[in-house]
């Protein structure tokens, strides 16, 4: 009898840290012919080079994506919405993998799929490493489009991070109805303005 193909899903979730904006993930099988010199970590590769990489990887691979809205992310903590947006992506896959490679320590529940949890995934383990390349391309122009409603907190820069220019923003301008009301510096913001009107 012929071996049984093993085909691996690399999964990865983007955008944990942010104060604003959904978290995204994708799952990713690579074609067994991609090159992949130079799929890594996409924290470790400029915008423009992820940009680039991401159209390769897609054009290589079978790929999808799933996102965890701001209400979730308030409603269930925020890694629970990474574990499902996780979920969703890999339930968004046309063809379904044999195995998950999932970046982290923890692992998404009530999969069919096996899985297999690496921390630091996406440092060593190609498959994820392209993962995190789409999901943040995917969660970086979806902040991008939405920083043209919302000029005044830069997010076409930051993509909804914490950086100083964004927290000056929620300073002056106050919180919109993206940004994620459970992290510290935006409960904090909306304390103060609780207490100012009382």
């Amino acid at each position: 009898m012929p071996k049984k193909i093993i085909q691996i899903a690399g999964v990865d979730e983007v955008g944990r840290g942010c104060l604003a904006g959904p978290v995204f993930s994708a799952a990713v099988i690579l074609n067994k012919k991609i090159d992949k010199k130079n799929i890594k970590d996409s924290k470790k590769t400029s915008f423009k080079e992820r940009i680039i990489l991401a159209e390769y990887i897609k054009k290589n691979s079978i790929y999808a994506l799933g996102k965890a809205n701001v209400e979730e992310i308030n409603n269930l903590n925020i890694l629970n919405a990474s574990l499902l947006s996780m979920k969703r992506a890999l339930n968004n896959l046309k063809h379904k993998p044999s195995l998950a490679y999932i970046d982290g320590i923890s692992i998404p529940k009530n999969l069919k799929i096996k899985c297999k949890n690496f921390i630091r995934g996406d440092e060593r383990i190609s498959c994820i490493a392209a993962a995190s390349i789409i999901a943040k391309v995917a969660r970086d122009l979806f902040m991008m489009k939405l920083a043209k409603k919302y000029p005044k907190y830069s997010w076409h820069k930051n993509f909804g991070y914490g950086t100083r220019d964004h927290l000056k923003s929620l300073e002056k301008y106050g919180v919109t109805k993206y940004h994620r009301k459970k992290f510290g510096p935006v409960h904090n913001i909306l304390m103060c303005a609780t207490r100012e009107t009382q």
